[in-house]
């Protein structure tokens, strides 16, 4: 997986560089020619939020361990295409000081009033967005400890669970043991206290017989 994931670094790194370039030159262009640069940045970004996308993919099968380094590397991918995002959308309204006095003329100072006027409202809601967006990651990143917190729970409960089931196994294997080796140790007593028994019957046996046969002589 980590593969795929540096294979989409690398065409990150190549798009965008060439995103910085256009971006750089649309300000010093106008009518025809910045349209169509406009139309190609746009369509580039677009591929780079794919890439995004799909890098985001990626380290969600990244081991959970590897998986910060590969968060934070993503995080700042993210971080340099607002930049591109935001630095695009001020070259699309920005000329060079050559092209806006063509345009405009003495109109210039009032447009670059507005101009200013109108970035600040798109730096406004692209703040608006960021928070958003960081609230919408918090809250995806936070569901998933949550599930990983549980899927562990689990697993350690079923592994309580088997740990009682084998001592319940074992102390009812202790008891038939020890009913057996009682069993054995009485049998045992009982045999002993036979053979004493016989063997005192013997034993009294020969005596009675030798008393009876000398007393007879």
């Amino acid at each position: 997986m980590s593969s795929d994931f540096e294979a989409y670094e690398q065409d990150f790194g190549t798009i965008t560089a060439e995103v910085t370039n256009k971006i750089g030159r649309i300000p010093k262009l106008s009518g025809e020619e910045k349209t169509q640069l406009v139309l190609n940045v746009d369509k580039q970004l677009e591929e780079v939020r794919e890439l995004l996308e799909q890098m985001d993919l990626e380290v969600r099968e990244i081991p959970i361990q590897s998986r910060p380094m590969y968060n934070s590397r993503l995080k700042s991918y993210k971080g340099e295409i607002e930049k591109l995002e935001k630095d695009f959308k001020r070259s699309r309204i920005a000329y060079s000081d050559e092209v806006r006095n063509d345009l405009l003329g003495d109109d210039a100072g009032s447009s670059e009033n507005q101009r200013a006027h109108l970035l600040d409202n798109t730096e406004k809601l692209e703040r608006s967005s960021r928070r958003l967006e960081a609230g919408y990651q918090i809250a995806v990143e936070t569901e998933q400890v949550g599930q990983e917190i549980l899927s562990n729970l689990h697993s350690d409960r079923e592994k309580i669970q088997k740990a009682r089931e084998r001592l319940r196994e074992t102390d009812a294997n202790l008891g038939k043991s020890s009913r057996i080796l009682t069993g054995m140790l009485r049998r045992i007593i009982q045999n002993r206290v036979l053979v004493f028994m016989l063997g005192a019957i013997i034993l009294l046996t020969i005596i009675l017989a030798l008393y009876f046969n000398l007393r007879g002589h």
